[in-house]
């Protein structure tokens, strides 16, 4: 961080601060600063809802239920980072976030009326992969491409959590709704390498795509995406195409342009998915 006049680390001398109690500090909220995540889930959930055609109150309590889940995992992974010492902070909004969200997913879980409801899969998913998370961060292991990659594909499984519980159904469809998805949004761990590290080959970042590209395809043919739905995967293409020709501009611009670009190219995503999912000819 950079020294300004606001800046406290520009002051030679800065004075003491004086110590929070803490009563004062738990009942603080904590909110997730990955703020690129939050546009996953966003648009992974609308993406699910456009594809259910309809949205009634479970779609919204599965919206929430879905974003506690999401804070939930912030609190608790510092509580885990800082193991030798519980924190009142990180356990009460942990424990809050994962109350509320726990609530809602069994009683929407109860609102399916059957034992073998598609959302079993979806949350056994989800909590699969925050064990995974759990662990990897206690091994120090949080930023492995493995662990980022299944971070990924757990936040997109808000596709196939809206569409199950609005319906009450799944379908092929929604399961390559949710690879489209995880696949589309997967590919900012490769790119985002390339600021890490200018000198990062782009071996990796090809091989991905081209994987990627190919199980695009591969549902496509197999009828799990029709042909206006996949094509949207052709928006991260063009992103990764841009970066690669102008690399020496994305490791040095600011960060502000990076989210400016990861953020539109979500959106333009979105209104392509949205609009392929939805009828011809919409009710009046």
């Amino acid at each position: 961080m950079s020294s300004s006049p606001l800046n406290p680390a520009s002051d030679p001398s800065p004075q003491p601060t004086p110590r929070r109690s803490t009563a004062q500090a738990w009942y603080r909220p904590t909110l997730s600063p990955e703020h690129g995540v939050y546009v996953i889930l966003v648009v992974s959930f609308l993406t699910g809802a456009a594809a259910a055609l309809q949205w009634n109150w479970p779609t919204t309590l599965a919206l929430i239920a879905a974003f506690c889940g999401f804070q939930a995992e912030h609190p608790l992974v510092l509580q885990i980072k800082q193991r030798r010492s519980l924190k009142p902070r990180f356990l009460t909004w942990g424990g809050l976030y994962s109350g509320v969200a726990i609530a809602l997913a069994l009683y929407l879980y109860w609102q399916q009326g059957t034992l073998l409801s598609p959302l079993l899969w979806v949350y056994l998913g989800a909590i699969a992969a925050f064990l995974f998370d759990a662990i990897s961060v206690f091994h120090r292991e949080q930023k492995s491409v493995l662990n980022e990659l299944i971070t990924f594909f757990a936040v997109c499984l808000s596709a196939p959590f809206a569409y199950v519980v609005t319906t009450g159904t799944a379908s092929p469809a929604v399961v390559g709704l949710w690879l489209l998805n995880s696949l589309f949004f997967s590919s900012a761990i490769f790119t985002v390498k390339f600021r890490k590290d200018k000198t990062h080959p782009a071996t990796p970042s090809l091989v991905y795509h081209a994987i990627a590209t190919s199980i695009v395809v591969g549902l496509w043919f197999a009828g799990g995406l029709s042909l206006l739905t996949a094509c949207a995967f052709g928006i991260v293409l063009l992103k990764f195409g841009l970066i690669l020709w102008q690399r020496n501009w994305y490791c040095t611009t600011t960060i502000q342009w990076v989210a400016l670009l990861e953020t539109s190219s979500a959106f333009v995503f979105l209104l392509m998915v949205t609009l392929s999912v939805l009828p011809a000819h919409l009710p009046t």
